[in-house]
């Protein structure tokens, strides 16, 4: 075989990789990739964005999205440094994603040359695997374990590669690795499963917490859950493992979470732990026995004191320990929170079906549920949109992708960008606040140019509400929250997209219908009033330091802001 370029190599290896997009931007330090991909773009297509962050958080989307591994790549110095925060992403949400970052040339390594730093001490932190490649020769196989380094781990790869060697041609006919990854099934031990039997039949009020590692479980997740008459809770990450209007279904749990959901967990007296590495240690019961089942050994047992840890997949693991369960006969605890989470959807209903003005972003839930496919991908953002969509979108099938664990503001378009690549015949709808969506909205060009027709749904309060609120309740005075007003609607159609303002509720019923029928990308701008995303349930100590704002701003400005008080005293103890 005659020797062939570096970079023609590596296109082809991530080819074979099952790879169809890489996201990023073309620069000095890459050119020479880029021009290997230039020639192959018909199998492997290179998206250019605006912005290496987007890359990042795009890739990190389509690995969440598909378990599949997504690929970014980056000039040296800033382009590597703009990656940091959607890389971050996928580490903390253990998706697989592969940054091939460029270098200045190789004989340039550590002389200060322009664009040089240290990458791989600044990616240290961020990757499972990272390494500098010295040689044409190292590439291929270092890309091979790099890729199995990511599946393996789930996690961040980083390859920094000085451009000059992917034009050095070599001679690939005899290969020292392959690319290929075999992933090991793990199953609980007998005796686990015993002990979990044993939980769980002795139990009265047995409450399921779950998680997006039971997605593609939850078929045995609902099998499980009627058979030992337990309600379930949903992990943010979790959103639309089951249709949120199921009758086992309680909600989210946490400060985005319901009432019944905060009073279930209190009342359990066995927390069944799925696929779900719950964080928010304050909302978990004290004193109950746990059982948690996940795929990783070492999350056993790492957020939460469990009694039985059962290492395996979700979905074998269910259905396995289904079979070998009593049927339990006693639904009293089951009713209970069924009847209270019945009475908590009347409300929601309510607060969504309103015509009042201004508008209020669940009332913009209950609309955008209207026009919401089968099968359809939501990308949400993080802030008090997340509330929103958390409590208030119901889901039946549809996908939900958001940034979990780090919780990056600025998610939510390049989650709605990947999600329409990945899945092209799908409706992608993007749902962000005013503030995360400034600060990645250069990128809606690129859903332009890629022809992407997503649907951007921008809550717009003209602040950073979330923060505003945190500050509120922990007594202080807002101070730097307001963000001025932005017409994202004239922005779209700058960007060459379609852009709809909506002030009132009549444009709420009919310009959200008619941005739905587009087939182009567009932005529906929905100006709505700040409101508090008060927690499902509200302690007296939170009640207390929101007083305190309230006095203070009232001595200090002469206003009087005050929540919603018919919803505060409903969720109240």
């Amino acid at each position: 075989m005659a020797d062939q370029r570096t970079g023609q190599i590596i296109v082809d290896l991530l080819v074979n990789w099952g790879v169809r997009h890489v996201y990023g931007l073309p620069g000095d330090s890459i050119n020479e990739l880029i021009e290997d991909l230039r020639k192959r773009q018909e199998d492997i297509e290179f998206v250019q964005v605006r912005h290496e962050e987007t890359a990042a958080l795009a890739v990190s989307s389509y690995a969440k999205l598909t378990g599949n591994l997504g690929v970014c790549m980056s000039i040296a110095g800033p382009g590597g440094v703009h990656l940091l925060n959607g890389l971050y992403d996928a580490k903390a949400d253990k998706a697989p994603v592969l940054a091939i970052v460029g270098q200045v040339h190789s004989e340039e390594v550590g002389t200060g040359a322009f664009q040089e730093i240290n990458l791989e001490k600044m990616f240290d932190d961020v990757a499972v695997f990272n390494k500098r490649v010295q040689t044409e020769k190292q590439l291929p196989d270092l890309l091979n374990q790099a890729v199995r380094e990511a599946y393996t781990h789930k996690g961040v790869s980083v390859l920094v590669v000085p451009d000059d060697l992917f034009k050095k041609t070599q001679s690939y006919d005899v290969k020292l690795t392959s690319e290929s990854y075999y992933r090991p099934e793990v199953s609980p031990q007998s005796h686990h499963m015993e002990e979990a039997k044993t939980l769980i039949e002795t139990a009265e009020k047995p409450l399921i917490l779950a998680g997006q590692g039971a997605a593609n479980a939850n078929r045995e997740l609902v099998t499980f859950a009627e058979k030992i008459k337990a309600p379930i809770i949903l992990s943010l990450l979790g959103k639309g493992v089951i249709p949120d209007h199921h009758p086992y279904c309680l909600g989210q749990h946490g400060q985005l979470g319901t009432k019944p959901a905060y009073h279930a967990m209190k009342e359990c007296d066995l927390l069944v732990l799925v696929g779900t590495q719950f964080p928010y240690r304050d909302f978990l019961p004290d004193n109950v026995k746990s059982i948690q089942i996940d795929n990783q050994p070492d999350h056993l047992g790492k957020y939460y004191p469990i009694t039985v840890g059962l290492a395996g997949d979700a979905k074998e693991t269910l259905g396995s320990l289904t079979s070998i369960l009593i049927e339990n006969n006693n639904s009293d605890y089951l009713e209970k929170y069924q009847k209270k989470m019945k009475k908590w959807s009347v409300a929601l209903q309510e607060e969504k079906r309103s015509t009042e003005e201004p508008l209020h972003a669940p009332q913009v839930m209950y609309h955008m549920e209207n026009v919401m496919q089968p099968n359809a991908v939501v990308s949400g953002d993080v802030g008090n949109v997340t509330v929103w969509l958390s409590r208030y979108l119901s889901l039946v099938d549809q996908k939900f992708l958001i940034s979990g664990w780090l919780a990056t503001m600025g998610s939510g378009l390049p989650g709605a960008i990947a999600a329409q690549k990945a899945y092209p015949d799908r409706q992608v709808i993007g749902v962000s606040g005013d503030g995360g969506f400034s600060m990645v909205m250069h990128d809606f060009a690129t859903a332009v140019q890629q022809q992407l027709p997503i649907k951007m749904v921008i809550l717009n309060n003209s602040k950073i509400a979330m923060i505003k609120y945190e500050q509120e309740q922990m007594g202080h005075l807002s101070y730097q929250t307001n963000l001025g007003d932005v017409d994202f609607a004239k922005f779209a159609e700058a960007c060459g997209g379609e852009g709809y303002r909506i002030e009132t509720f009549e444009d709420l019923t009919t310009k959200m219908k008619q941005a739905f029928l587009s087939n182009k990308p567009a932005i529906i701008d929905v100006v709505i009033e700040d409101q508090a995303p008060l927690p499902g349930h509200i302690d007296y100590q939170s009640a207390a330091n929101y007083s305190k704002y309230i006095i203070k701003n009232f001595f200090e400005s002469g206003d009087l802001d005050l929540p919603d008080m018919k919803e505060t005293i409903k969720r109240l103890y």
